[in-house]
């Protein structure tokens, strides 16, 4: 292999860096740094995680064998290295692109990606269960899981690491830390005690030390005991964080995670074990370019940019109003008007648009970090003792919570309101990130409000109307820009009713939407009207609860009536309104236009939000067509 430039090309796979010497491996890291750079100012991504784990990603895949040791990647946004290292450099350009390379591991993808991850602290429960199977299969290979600190917030990392102690297998766990800060007197002792319990010749003495010391007459049971609380109390002086070996791993760090040639022997003797282990390593977010490194945050998932200028290089122009945007003004006037009102996000402040509402009211702000299901209890607790909470969190994370949503708020009817960011479609991110089951998931709950504003002025009213409930309200908007409003979604909000947008006596067909295919249904109707085909239009406002003697008569005035929604199809809102028409008996052919129930095509679906809806036939032409279909089968 060569020892300078090129190298990355002629990589077929992580058994070649194994022949790479030194001088080759960092110009490599230099090389992965500017592909990784040069690929997300193209097509937008995450960009600070994945420089910042450029030289764990080689020393990982110089250390083990992928795919015969599984690798499984916490959250997933930082495993660009390891795709660059896995035989997928030639189409890296197509990151995040329709029909393109995902952003996140995806098992389909390459044998190389162990496990599909998108969500946060997942990795040490899915690496523990591979190492189970491999052990009840008698199948060779180790299992690691590569967290970061962020992750380490998810309770769902506590659990697993709490199993794991207790089987004892030899799962390596890789803590990613890039924000801990650590005095370097204690971390220099800790590094060297930790690196002495990783040799095998500690192992072994440990092992014949602790079986002699029981088997002593008398005393043997007493004085053991006495030997391991030393040994605690020793670790509990030196030790940065005793809490893993409290828990049954060996524990080594902290180290420089920028260190290829330490970060290799320290992961070796993690190998050699036959037993848990935590390697802690400290790297940076951003690692080898300016921008990011000095704005981690502003740099974690960015849209395309110029290298050289990096995200301040853009065109001095003012951008369209999101959803997230008007949102995020909405709370702000909403904190002003009442001191109740809190918000909470999930270690999504910015993503969620709460970066204002914390500015201005920071004693009613809470960032509980990457713990979703603790935030909508957390909520559920402020809301108790009289405050009304705003948990602002992306759909596809509310997931995480619904038990919550379930037991704790709604069963005692807590005035907690849900801000659903991203609902529907979401671009870039792939399947692990749609938006597409909050809606499903939600309509079942009692007490639940369910909103669906279509513009900025109706996601105003609808906070409003959400925070002067007495129980649960959620509203979901998507992620995208504000469309120009029409004149008539200034009319104030009607419990359980939409919105007429488009009516006139001689239609037949109406067409029904959540708020977020407003522009979608607008050229419907207009696509339409040219083929001679007036149909009428009805914003649906209220998704639950719904005055369903109202919908009767809107559904005893047509021949068909379309429900087009950006959710999943089973047990969105028009299977319930099918069920209702056929229920009541009521004379309209009704039609549902929404997300298939279908994993693999969005697996497959990269690409920007306008793609997606396409593909999913919710775009303006698709419904269009949907819309003739159902009509003609009206008319027959």
């Amino acid at each position: 292999m060569p020892e300078k430039a090129e190298i990355l090309p002629l990589l077929s796979g992580p058994e070649d860096l194994k022949r790479l010497g030194p001088r080759a491996l960092d110009a490599l890291a230099g090389e992965i740094r500017d592909a990784i750079v040069s690929a997300v100012a193209r097509s937008g991504g995450h960009l600070a995680s994945n420089l910042g784990v450029v030289e764990l990603s080689i020393a990982l895949h110089r250390v083990f064998s992928s795919p015969r040791d599984k690798i499984v990647w916490d959250v997933g946004h930082q495993c660009y290295a390891h795709k660059l290292l896995t035989g997928r450099a030639e189409r890296f350009g197509e990151l995040r692109q329709a029909e393109g390379l995902s952003g996140f591991p995806k098992r389909d993808e390459s044998p190389h990606d162990a496990f599909n991850t998108g969500h946060a602290s997942t990795s040490i429960s899915a690496a523990l269960g591979m190492l189970a199977a491999k052990g009840a299969l008698g199948e060779g290979g180790k299992a690691i899981a590569v967290i970061g600190d962020g992750a380490l917030t998810g309770g769902l990392a506590y659990e697993a690491l709490s199993h794991a102690g207790h089987l004892g297998l030899p799962l390596i766990v890789v803590l990613n830390d890039n924000a801990m800060s650590i005095s370097p007197n204690v971390g220099g002792i800790s590094k060297y005690l930790s690196r002495l319990s990783m040799k095998s010749g500690y192992q072994k003495f440990r092992r014949y030390f602790d079986a002699a010391a029981q088997k002593i007459p008398i005393i043997g049971g007493a004085f053991f005991d006495y030997v391991v609380r030393l040994k605690r109390a020793v670790k509990a002086v030196f030790y940065i964080d005793n809490f893993f070996v409290d828990l049954g791993f060996e524990y080594v760090g902290p180290i420089d995670g920028h260190n290829l040639r330490l970060l290799e022997r320290v992961l070796k003797d993690a190998r050699q074990l036959g037993r848990p282990v935590v390697v802690h390593a400290i790297t940076r977010k951003g690692k080898g370019y300016g921008f990011a490194e000095n704005d981690p945050g502003g740099y974690h998932g960015v849209g395309a940019f110029s290298v050289s200028g990096g995200l301040d290089a853009a065109p001095d122009e003012k951008a369209p109003t999101t959803f997230t945007d008007a949102f995020s003004t909405a709370i702000v006037r909403a904190a002003e008007r009442d001191g109740r009102v809190a918000a909470l996000t999930a270690a999504m402040e910015k993503g969620a648009g709460l970066s204002p509402f914390r500015a201005a009211w920071p004693g009613r702000f809470y960032d509980v970090g990457i713990a979703e299901a603790h935030a909508v209890t957390f909520a559920a607790g402020l809301a108790a003792g009289g405050m009304r909470p705003v948990v602002a969190i992306y759909s596809t994370f509310i997931q995480r919570a619904v038990d919550q949503a379930i037991h704790d708020v709604a069963l005692q009817n807590l005035p907690v309101v849900f801000a659903l960011d991203r609902a529907g479609f979401v671009d870039g991110d792939g399947d692990t990130h749609q938006g597409l089951f909050d809606l499903a998931l939600f309509r079942p709950i009692p007490n639940m409000t369910i909103l669906s504003p279509a513009g900025e002025g109706e996601l105003r009213m609808m906070l409003d109307h959400a925070l002067a409930l007495e129980g649960p309200a959620a509203i979901r908007y998507p992620k995208g820009r504000c469309p120009q409003e029409a004149p008539e979604m200034s009319l104030p909000l009607e419990t359980g009713r939409g919105l007429w947008l488009r009516r006139k006596p001689e239609s037949r067909v109406c067409l029904a939407f959540t708020g977020g295919l407003y522009p979608q249904a607008i050229e419907a109707a207009d696509r339409l009207r040219l083929e001679g085909l007036e149909i009428d239009l009805y914003s649906l406002r209220f998704l639950k609860p719904v005055d369903e003697d109202y919908l009767e008569g809107v559904l005893n005035s047509y021949d068909a009536m379309v429900f087009a929604e950006e959710g999943i199809a089973p047990g969105g809102f028009g299977e319930y309104a099918c069920s209702l028409a056929l229920r009541l008996g009521c004379r309209a052919r009704v039609g549902v236009l929404a997300a298939r129930e279908d994993f693999a095509e969005r697996e497959r679906s990269l690409g920007t939000r306008a793609q997606l809806l396409r593909k999913a036939g919710l775009d303006g032409e698709g419904i269009a067509r949907g819309i003739l279909d159902i009509a003609r089968k009206a008319r027959r």
